[in-house]
């Protein structure tokens, strides 16, 4: 039998390897119902998914070329769209002032002119007693019908139920009454009735105060179309040329970052693109200037003059007009002055109409920019001097009672030097004077106009041009990495 060692450690108790607890109470586990699939993370939009592929691209050489490449032709592109876009409206401007807005202007002053030359023929009729002279009645007649037609050609132009368009049925709904009143009094004048008289003094009343009225309204309408016109026509394309200096810049830009990286001095495509940008950015500017310079020219050489013009040469049939009337009423019409005195009604008109054309006339030679426009305006004016001292003689006669020879001074032949003679001259002389000035203003406007000739078409054209020598250039440069 075995014996215990005396004195010797006790001996060794055997051991049990610690079992570590779970750590269930640290971290729990989502319960999951049994056949329920665990949720999908969320999607990502397209978008993002893009984004981050752009970025992780753009690390790389060959993406940050892919990235330029597409912002450049994307510049250059939309250069060439807004420089179409805005180059297009103002030819389209310029266009409407030469072949539209203006000649609807000279169309509006001629309704007025050719109202206002019936009226003024009718009355020299009347003068001439019961059979009126071919020529007078000729001349009316032609008056009428310019009017009429000038009418159906300026509602043919205007947009309906506009104002202009309700002023167009207005002076056709009176056309018809003027031209009954007009007859009337011609019948009652050849049977010697003196109600004749008074028609043509209703006829005059209807004109003055109803259709010349209304005429110069359409023409003032006309004109402000007419200068709306301008204002789209003239302006720089600031939008346009901004977008071209930022499109050369950021070819520069390009160009420059190839040169640094590579050490070549040019990439054809680049070159190209930045050639393109150069040619339209310039022919935009130079095209665009020379194009304002001739609407501004014909504005100011054209325009303003003819406007003048038109005005005098109203203003001088007004005043015939009022003098034959004169003669008509033979004081039945009186008008009371500020100061108490009392005139004719008729004659006060003429004087302030002469008033009127002395101005204009003035006006006009201080306009005129060469002889053939100063030369028929000074012999105008001469004419209207002779015109109102022939006038002062035709009234002292009527004054001292002889009627006959105040209307000889009036409508008399070359012998009795009668005032029509002066009124003829200057109304031919303004005649040859608004020619003149219209042909100043078509030469100067079509220079405008066709200085923008091709300029939205070639925009297009080089921007594509611009834009595939840009990728083109790129392009090459991505090929070196393959």
């Amino acid at each position: 039998m075995t014996q215990p060692q005396q004195g010797g450690a006790p001996p060794a108790t055997p051991t049990m390897t610690a079992v570590p607890r779970q750590a269930t109470s640290a971290v729990r586990t989502a319960p999951v119902s049994p056949g329920r699939p665990a949720p999908a993370p969320p999607r990502r939009t397209a978008f993002a998914e893009g984004v981050d592929r752009l970025r992780i691209a753009a690390t790389t050489e060959p993406g940050r070329l892919r990235v330029i490449g597409a912002v450049l032709a994307l510049v250059v592109v939309a250069f060439g769209a807004v420089t179409a876009w805005q180059t297009t409206d103002r030819a389209n401007a310029a266009d409407d002032v030469l072949h539209s807005s203006q000649p609807l202007s000279a169309g509006a002053a001629d309704i007025y002119r050719s109202l206002a030359d019936a009226n003024t023929t009718a009355s020299s009729g009347f003068l001439s007693g019961g059979q009126e002279p071919a020529a007078t009645t000729a001349r009316y007649d032609k008056d009428i019908r310019t009017a009429a037609a000038g009418l159906v050609t300026a509602a043919a132009s205007t947009d309906p139920g506009s104002p202009a368009a309700t002023t167009i049925a207005k002076l056709n709904e009176l056309l018809p009454q003027y031209k009954g009143l007009i007859e009337r009094a011609r019948a009652n004048n050849r049977l010697g009735f003196p109600v004749g008289g008074a028609y043509l003094r209703a006829a005059n009343e209807l004109m003055q105060q109803e259709m010349l009225p209304k005429a110069q309204d359409l023409y003032t309408k006309e004109n402000q179309r007419l200068r709306s016109d301008y204002a789209g026509a003239t302006p720089y394309p600031w939008f346009a040329i901004a977008l071209g200096v930022l499109t050369l810049a950021a070819l520069g830009w390009a160009q420059r970052r190839h040169f640094l990286r590579t050490n070549r001095l040019l990439n054809h495509g680049l070159v190209a693109g930045t050639a393109t940008a150069v040619i339209l950015l310039v022919w935009l500017v130079v095209g665009h200037s020379v194009a304002r310079a001739g609407l501004d020219s014909s504005y100011a050489h054209g325009v303003r003059s003819l406007d003048v013009l038109h005005d005098a040469r109203i203003a001088s049939l007004n005043a015939r007009g009022n003098e034959n009337l004169t003669l008509v009423s033979r004081g039945a019409e009186t008008k009371q002055l500020p100061d108490g005195t009392v005139e004719d009604a008729y004659d006060y008109a003429f004087q302030q109409d002469m008033k009127t054309l002395s101005a204009g006339l003035a006006k006009a030679v201080s306009l005129a920019d060469d002889r053939a426009g100063e030369q028929p305006v000074t012999a105008a004016t001469g004419n209207m001097k002779v015109w109102q001292q022939r006038h002062k003689q035709a009234r002292t006669a009527d004054d001292d009672g002889d009627y006959q020879a105040a209307l000889k001074k009036i409508i008399g032949s070359g012998a009795d030097q009668p005032t029509g003679e002066c009124f003829d001259s200057v109304d031919a002389n303004l005649a040859k004077a608004l020619g003149h000035e219209e042909s100043e203003f078509r030469q100067s406007a079509s220079g405008g106009r066709n200085a923008m000739t091709g300029l939205p078409a070639g925009a297009a054209v080089l921007a594509l041009l611009g834009a595939s020598g840009t990728l083109l250039g790129v392009g090459r440069r991505l090929s070196e990495y393959r």
